[in-house]
């Protein structure tokens, strides 16, 4: 302890906890605002009028038949809702369902949260369309066959 300071005072030269206080809440504050604007292209990137989801809804269920590298392609995105269900307000009965077919074998989908799609053949990558994810398939099969059997029978 300094002996010219009196009792409960800190030693001269010792940081003030007021100072620490406000140079953590500086800190903070930049962190925050630096965190807020790295982050705000995307988390607006779906808002709005014309966000990516928007686009597709807007043209209707996605339908195609092709062939893409000697492979018959074809595939519907459509919306199906259960017979006899009925909405509550304010909520969608309505569920999507993707068919997709390589060589008239059945291609397995799922459509993700955000809206693209991801097969069986490609399950660690997401395509933006149900042909983009079909053709990625193709890709990723070369000569082969899919399975005639499906692998999630009872």
């Amino acid at each position: 302890m300094n002996p010219t300071s009196g009792p409960g005072e800190e030693p001269a030269g010792a940081p003030r906890p007021v100072r620490r206080a406000v140079l953590r809440a500086v800190f903070t504050a930049a962190v925050l605002a630096g965190s807020g604007g790295a982050l705000a292209p995307v988390l607006l990137q779906g808002q709005g009028p014309g966000g990516p989801g928007q686009e597709r809804d807007a043209v209707g269920p996605e339908r195609f038949s092709e062939l893409y590298k000697g492979r018959e392609i074809q595939g519907t995105a459509t919306t199906v809702v259960p017979a006899g269900a009925q909405a509550h307000p304010g909520t969608s009965i309505a569920a999507p369902a993707a068919d997709v077919s390589v060589d008239g074998r059945t291609l397995h989908v799922m459509r993700r949260a955000d809206g693209s799609y991801l097969s069986t053949v490609t399950h660690y990558e997401s395509f933006p369309t149900l042909l983009e994810t079909a053709r990625a398939a193709v890709d990723e099969l070369g000569t082969a066959q899919l399975s005639a059997v499906s692998p999630h029978t009872i």
